[in-house]
């Protein structure tokens, strides 16, 4: 009798030491970090039929970070909310990103566009978390996210570390109250043609919903990311899931390092910058390529979009954000070693 008590004993408190890691190793971390010189509001929103987070949305002021766990399989977006503040009513509201939900918690609001995203998708197909930048609904804030640990073939940065509400074209552009730009629009929000939101007859797929010269203006900037419906080439990334855990970084240009675990495959996409040294794009119709349509120039010079953060030159946002993606990728699949940072 003894000694089976004594084996019930050790099996119960087996169990228990089980369940007290299982919380750990069903859930991942997100850490959101504000690299920018002005305070930042995250809005975090989980997808249809998914858990919630512990918290939808809080203010990271300049060089603060916030640690977020999510549950097994979840999947949703997050953002930065910017030029937020409590009106004359009592609700809080932001100039851009705004959840419209009146508080810093966004409670099930989404961004009102247009709004750089990064979107997750946990354990999804074939066991791996799928990860994105996107500017499909425009951009607000340059955003970087990148996996700390993580493995399997496709596993490394993304981002995009370019602030384009300088040189967002003017028929896109949104203005704060002392006329400097706070956000640019996206060509679907901006116009809303269908050739331009991949709706109806052009929502076909890649064959039918071409880039345009407005897409390729934020394609040029940031390869990275998302910048139309049907992007998904060059611009969704997946690690095995349960192997990493995800930096958030709002103004990723300005850390000194960005450090991310990749992984090189032969199967690997082609390879893409993580930034562009310019952000200037020579414009072409959507049949350009067939010959027709002679396109039309653009050329843009960077602006910083808050007046507390000083405007540093083209080629000096260009060659820091270069160096720190080299160093911090330098086995990534998109770079062979170039530098033995």
């Amino acid at each position: 009798m003894a000694a089976t008590t004594l084996r019930l004993m050790l099996n119960i408190s087996f169990l228990l030491f089980l369940g007290s890691l299982l919380p750990a190793a069903l859930s991942t971390t997100f850490t959101l970090t504000n690299s920018c010189a002005y305070t930042v509001w995250p809005g975090l929103l989980s997808g249809s039929g998914t858990p919630a987070l512990p918290t939808t949305g809080f203010a990271l002021a300049p060089g603060e970070s916030r640690a977020v766990e999510a549950p097994s399989a979840w999947s949703g977006r997050m953002w930065g909310r910017t030029l937020c503040g409590t009106g004359a009513d009592g609700r809080f509201a932001c100039a851009t990103c705004d959840c419209g939900s009146g508080a810093v918690e966004c409670a099930g609001g989404g961004a009102a566009p247009p709004c750089s995203l990064a979107e997750f998708t946990l354990d999804g197909s074939g066991s791996k978390d799928f990860y994105d930048v996107s500017l499909v609904d425009g951009s607000n804030i340059p955003m970087a996210v990148l996996p700390q640990g993580g493995g399997g073939e496709g596993c490394g940065a993304t981002g995009c570390l370019a602030d384009l509400n300088g040189p967002c074209p003017a028929d896109l552009r949104v203005a704060g109250p002392d006329g400097a730009g706070i956000a640019c629009k996206s060509a679907c929000e901006a116009f809303g043609r269908p050739e331009d939101c991949c709706s109806g007859a052009f929502a076909g797929g890649p064959e039918a919903c071409r880039p345009s010269a407005y897409s390729m203006f934020f394609k040029n900037a940031c390869p990275r990311a998302y910048s139309y419906a049907y992007d998904d080439a060059t611009s969704t990334f997946t690690c095995t899931s349960g192997t990493a855990s995800y930096l958030v970084v709002f103004c990723p240009a300005a850390m000194s390092s960005l450090k991310s675990s990749v992984v090189t495959t032969s199967a690997s996409p082609p390879a893409l910058p993580h930034v562009n040294d310019t952000v200037s794009y020579l414009g072409r119709s959507r049949d350009a390529g067939s010959g027709s349509g002679s396109g039309s120039g653009w050329q843009y010079a960077p602006s910083s979009s808050h007046a507390s953060s000083p405007a540093p030159s083209a080629f000096a946002v260009a060659a820091l954000a270069a160096f720190a993606w080299l160093c911090g990728s330098s086995a990534g699949r998109h770079w062979p070693l170039l530098s033995p940072c």
